[in-house]
């Protein structure tokens, strides 16, 4: 049985109906907290609670009872923990939430991993722990010691202790570092669904700095290629960028989504905001290399594919082995 924590949230619902249409037996936690509307989240997990192979916990990983229950009753193999508090500008606001649920959250889990039967530990990180750096594109060996924001911190935190668990235990840990991953189930405050919404309703769109900071974005089909591939293949201790290796100006990502929806959006320019990077730029040579990564969506497919979503709640279909009937809705 695999453990996916967070499983109700964007990347972790994708990555259990791509699990499940592959055979597997899926056990998802997740608390539905109200970081933003829980009903979408529930939307989320819909169609997998009617599978026979999936069972949904609702609770939290600060409960360490609770984590101690799961293990001891379900026969837990491999441990995909998704479940964390997100976004680089509140955590400025509130860093100590993210000290409790994404360091102390991922150490209670790994606790509970230790002894327990578990062959393989897939952390999900950010690229957000490479902080501001001048060498482009980031590679898994650089240095990863200046974030600039609480949340980037307990992110490297989690990779640091994950880290120890292999070394003091023999666990098989695979860090996942996701780049700016969107398309459909995206969590309403990221930019791309942001501007999408606002574009469509008409409203401003706020674009913090001049518009030449530039991201890696990554289509949640290509992500869940990426973590598939790590599940399908333990490492006694590895850690792998998973990211599409291009990168796009804010600005172009405006204009970009503004084409699609046909509309001539107003632009609300305001400061740079603590916390942000100019740019990031994932090597994915390793991951091609050692789990066969190889992302294929342009941003331009990757858009159309949300907005199709947005505005019809259209199935979108992937290509390959991808999921078409259970998956992206």
């Amino acid at each position: 049985m695999i453990l996916v924590t967070g499983g109700a949230g964007f990347i972790g619902s994708h990555l259990i109906d791509r699990l499940l249409v592959e055979g597997h037996e899926v056990l998802c936690l997740d608390n539905f907290n109200d970081f933003y509307d829980p009903r979408l989240k529930e939307k989320n997990v819909a169609e997998s609670l009617k599978h026979p192979a999936f069972s949904l916990i609702r609770g939290n990983i600060l409960d360490v009872e609770l984590l101690g229950r799961i293990f001891r009753e379900h026969n837990i193999d491999k441990v995909v923990h998704l479940s964390a508090l997100a976004g680089v500008r509140p955590s400025i606001v509130s860093p100590a939430m993210y000290v409790d649920i994404d360091i102390k959250g991922t150490v209670n889990l790994l606790e509970k991993a230790r002894g327990n039967g578990v062959n393989q530990f897939v952390f999900g990180s950010s690229s957000s722990v490479y902080g501001v750096t001048k060498k482009i594109p980031f590679s898994e060996d650089d240095s990863t010691d200046f974030q600039v924001s609480p949340y980037a911190t307990a992110k490297k935190a989690g990779e640091l202790y994950c880290k120890t668990y292999h070394h003091l235990y023999g666990i098989p840990i695979t860090i996942l570092r996701f780049f700016t991953v969107y398309g459909p189930r995206q969590r309403p405050d990221m930019a791309i669904c942001k501007f999408t919404d606002l574009m469509i309703n008409g409203k401003p769109i706020p674009m913090f700095g001049d518009g030449r900071s530039e991201r890696d974005y990554t289509y949640i089909d290509d992500c869940i290629d990426g973590i598939m591939a790590a599940v399908g293949r333990p490492f006694d201790f590895e850690v792998f960028n998973i990211g599409n290796s291009t990168t796009v100006k804010l600005k172009d990502l405006l204009a970009l989504i503004a084409k699609k929806l046909g509309v001539n959006p107003k632009i609300d320019q305001l400061p740079e905001q603590p916390g942000d990077v100019p740019i990031t730029c994932a090597d994915i040579s390793r991951a091609k290399e050692l789990i066969g990564y190889n992302p294929s969506i342009t941003i331009e497919e990757g858009i159309d594919r949300f907005i199709t979503f947005q505005i019809h709640g259209s199935r979108v279909t992937g290509h390959g082995s991808r999921v078409t009937g259970h998956g992206l809705r």
